[in-house]
């Protein structure tokens, strides 16, 4: 029986209540990811420059700096404070508080890795988003609303959850659920190993998070396009009659996004339902048959050791 805990309670985050804290929120998390990825050795689709859910809040886990101490940097969502810490014990901190400007963040940041002597540098602009100012600049975004910030990672933190059982239902490659700071989305990739036509238009970032067909999955919480936080999948390269494919529970749907299609689950839909955690399963698993089927992956093959019984994901598809 796929089901969740009973009595789960998650919290309500609207994005008009917090969409300035949330930019600000993004932004820092911009300048932390590119301190993760100028410490850290190239991996394919770029799962070296990603940030982490963990017990307190976010993490970069363990970097390298250059003159061999390891480190890390922490949202800590439960004193609202970012720490770096050394392999040495040194610590580093400071308060996450609503005032705090992008600009004021990065240069506490820079100077608390420089007192720590593993200070890097980094391209100081936003990637990927409307905000264009760069970060030493940029004192416009300096909202920190500390209920929302903790109530997002609440979310997150159910959300990897249950992102990690389903990534147990499958024995192929398999991407680490892991936060992307470009977009702030929490996220889960499926591949089935065959090479995808190459995108010589696209930028670098797309052409090497698209070397392979992929099904991927993820929670953002909302952004000038979709106005509410959302559970998304999709399918690249996307293949012919996607959109016909039945999707579940009823209220998740398809959408067009850019050049293709993206299916949507709103995450009230997930958090009002009797059972959050099969509401969401539902949803993963009907955009992967969706998207597997439509691509002629071997999807029986795929399925691991762990993937509950074609009877029990045919009940969990069936309402």
């Amino acid at each position: 029986m796929i089901s969740g805990v009973p009595g789960t309670t998650l919290p309500a985050l609207p994005l008009s209540e917090w969409e300035a804290t949330k930019e600000t929120l993004h932004l820092w998390s911009q300048i932390v990811g590119k301190v993760r990825m100028a410490s850290a050795a190239p991996r394919n689709h770029w799962w070296h420059v990603t940030l982490y859910v963990d017990v307190r809040g976010l993490t970069t886990r363990r970097m390298h700096a250059p003159n061999a101490v390891t480190f890390q940097i922490d949202f800590d969502f439960v004193d609202h404070r970012l720490v770096v810490r050394t392999n040495e014990g040194a610590v580093e901190s400071f308060e996450l508080v609503d005032g705090l400007s992008v600009a004021a963040f990065d240069e506490k940041l820079h100077a608390a890795l420089a007192r720590l002597g593993i200070d890097v540098t980094i391209r100081e602009s936003p990637f990927g988003v409307p905000m264009t100012t760069p970060f030493p600049d940029d004192r416009e975004h300096a909202s920190y609303d500390r209920d929302a910030v903790e109530r997002f990672w609440r979310i997150l933190d159910w959300t990897d959850g249950v992102f990690e059982e389903f990534a147990g239902w499958y024995c192929g490659k398999t991407s680490p659920v892991q936060i992307f700071w470009h977009s702030l989305d929490i996220a889960l990739t499926r591949f089935d190993g065959k090479r995808a036509p190459a995108l010589p238009d696209a930028d670098p970032v797309t052409q090497e998070a698209y070397t392979h067909e992929v099904v991927s999955f993820g929670f953002w919480a909302g952004d000038q396009n979709v106005r509410e936080p959302t559970y998304y999948s999709y399918t690249a390269p996307e293949p012919p009659g996607l959109r016909e494919r039945r999707l579940h529970p009823d209220e998740a749907f398809w959408a067009e996004q850019g050049t293709g299609s993206l299916a949507l689950l709103r995450y009230e839909a997930v958090r009002t339902a009797e059972d959050p955690k099969r509401t969401l399963l539902a949803f993963l698993e009907s955009a992967y048959v969706a998207g597997a089927g439509a691509s002629g992956w071997d999807a029986g093959d795929l399925a691991s050791s762990w993937c509950p019984n074609p009877p029990e994901l045919k009940d969990l598809l069936a309402g």
